[in-house]
Parts: C-alpha cells; structure tokens; sequence
C-alpha cells in the first residue's frame, strides 16, 4: 500500500508501461486510468529535462490536469541504466520472491485444510 508522496511536480510529458506497452501522456491528454508494471517512468519537467523514476506496479489515473501515480514502490535516479538494473534487480525480482511466498503460503493452507477436513471425516 502506497504511504507517502515521492514526487509532486509539474511535468509536461510523461511516458510509462502497461501490461499491452507503453504510453506517453501530454498536456490536455483525454482523461483514463491505466495499470503499470514494473519498469523506468520517465518525464519531462517544467525546465524540459528528463526525469526517471523506477516504478513498481501500479495505477496511473490522468483526470484534468492531474496524473496520479500509485505504487508500492518507487526510487528516483538520474542514470537511466543503472535505474533500469535497479527495477530488474530489486523490484521485479522481489515480486517474483513475493509470488513463490504467497504460492508456498497457499500450499501450506492448502495442506492444513484438507488434514482438518480428513480429522474431522474419521470423528
């Protein structure tokens, strides 16, 4: 869950992925929702230079002049090739570590549902 604001700025471009490739978003864009994956979120600020940001997955809601980014995770870096190894390595590979978590965890419910089940078959 999203705890703190990392960026409020003006941009007057912004460029980010979803599941289907990515997008760019420009001033008086039609208003949408989209979901993102893991991946470099690049825009352009006030002075017209390129900012990145190495995003988690998400949400991206553009409603009027706002876009509203939520993610679990997010780091700023200027070196957009060191930022890219930065999603690879510690923030897809941690969801990837989530995912075979949440799959043992399921195995283990799993498990301990289907004893119950037996204890209370043979009472």
């Amino acid at each position: 869950m999203p705890t703190e604001i990392l960026l409020d700025e003006d941009a007057g471009k912004i460029i980010a992925r979803a599941p289907n490739g990515s997008f760019a978003i420009l001033p008086r864009h039609v208003d949408f929702v989209a979901a993102l994956v893991p991946s470099v979120l690049t825009y352009v600020d006030k002075a017209g230079e390129e900012r990145f940001l190495g995003i988690d997955e998400g949400v991206l809601v553009k409603q009027g002049n706002d876009v509203l980014v939520s993610t679990r995770k997010a780091v700023r870096g200027d070196d957009l090739a060191a930022l890219r190894d930065v999603v690879r390595r510690d923030i897809i590979a941690l969801d990837e570590h989530e995912r075979a978590a949440r799959s043992a965890l399921a195995r283990l419910e799993a498990g301990v549902i289907r004893r119950f089940i037996e204890l209370q078959e043979h009472s």
